[in-house]
């Protein structure tokens, strides 16, 4: 998904904070990677769906919980006092569903 810059601030992502989603999107990747020979080995097209669905639902996972990390940061946390680009953050919410 492409952000343009420059329309205001969302928030920095916390390493600490945003961990588990990148271990999430890591055992995803490793998913992926497995449907692709589960693919190219022939397997049966029901295993296939099915694990499709377990890297896609994983993803959206780690998705909401970032977007959930950068809504509290944004709206509770906000340090600096910048004005926080609600649509924003609707928008980057919204483009997960």
């Amino acid at each position: 998904m492409y952000l343009p810059q420059g329309s205001g601030p969302v928030t920095q992502l916390d390493p600490d904070a945003v961990r588990p989603s990148v271990l999430r999107l890591k055992r995803a990747s490793g998913q992926l990677n497995a449907v692709i020979r589960m693919l190219e080995a022939g397997r049966e097209c029901e295993d296939v769906i099915t694990q499709i669905a377990a890297v896609s639902k994983a993803i959206d996972r780690a998705g909401y919980s970032i977007i959930a990390h950068g809504m509290r940061t944004c709206l509770l946390d906000d340090p600096t006092g910048e004005s926080i680009d609600t649509q924003k953050l609707e928008k980057l919410f919204l483009s997960l569903s």
